[in-house]
């Protein structure tokens, strides 16, 4: 009994995996519109695709959530070849160290700010996970998914490339991870007054 049960699940997880892989958001939407764009660190592909678009005129602010506390704005704006918009308006959030604050982190800044629509980029593998996280943090605000890709991960042929087959199983484990969690124990976002202490325009 406990082998078939193990089996079954065994089976439910592969295919899970498969239907994860094969549904991750590939392409850039066109004509984006929204309050504001959060960018979560982890790669400068992330980066770079939010401060285009940040400087192309989407959204009224930038934040950046999960920066390293040594690290300045200026290196960011370095680094992402920023412009003006950059210099005015993007929010540097040093608290948060793993996707769960991403979304605790963007939640704050949203709400001190009003906003209710908010453009995420990050890798395409990340994405779901980081809906999920979004999603619980802030219910009521729009979310608009700007997928990158990933350096050295190859979601299209992930079955020969033991590298993307790996980072892929451990994001899904992951992804399931976060809604086994958020079911269990619902997240209480701070009210609309909460001060966020932990997001620097600076």
């Amino acid at each position: 009994m406990w082998g078939r049960i193990l089996l079954v699940a065994i089976a439910a997880y592969v295919a899970g995996f498969v239907v994860f892989v094969t549904t991750l958001p590939q392409s850039q939407p066109g004509g984006v519109r929204a309050d504001g764009i959060v960018a979560l660190t982890g790669g400068t592909e992330r980066l770079d695709a939010a401060t285009a678009l940040f400087e192309s005129g989407v959204g009224k602010r930038l934040l950046i959530t999960g920066v390293h506390a040594t690290t300045t704005k200026l290196a960011l704006k370095i680094l992402t070849h920023g412009g003006r918009r950059f210099d005015c308006c993007a929010d540097l959030g040093f608290q948060a160290t793993n996707t769960h604050g991403n979304a605790a982190e963007a939640a704050l800044w949203a709400r001190a700010h009003g906003y209710r629509s908010l453009v995420v980029v990050t890798a395409a593998y990340h994405m779901p996970r980081s809906l999920t996280e979004f999603s619980a943090q802030m219910p009521h605000v729009k979310l608009i998914a700007y997928p990158v890709t990933a350096q050295n991960i190859d979601v299209h042929g992930w079955w020969h490339s033991p590298v993307a087959f790996s980072v892929l199983q451990w994001e899904y484990a992951k992804y399931l991870g976060s809604i086994a969690l958020i079911s269990l124990f619902p997240p209480h976002p701070a009210g609309a007054e909460a001060r966020d202490t932990s997001v620097s325009p600076v």
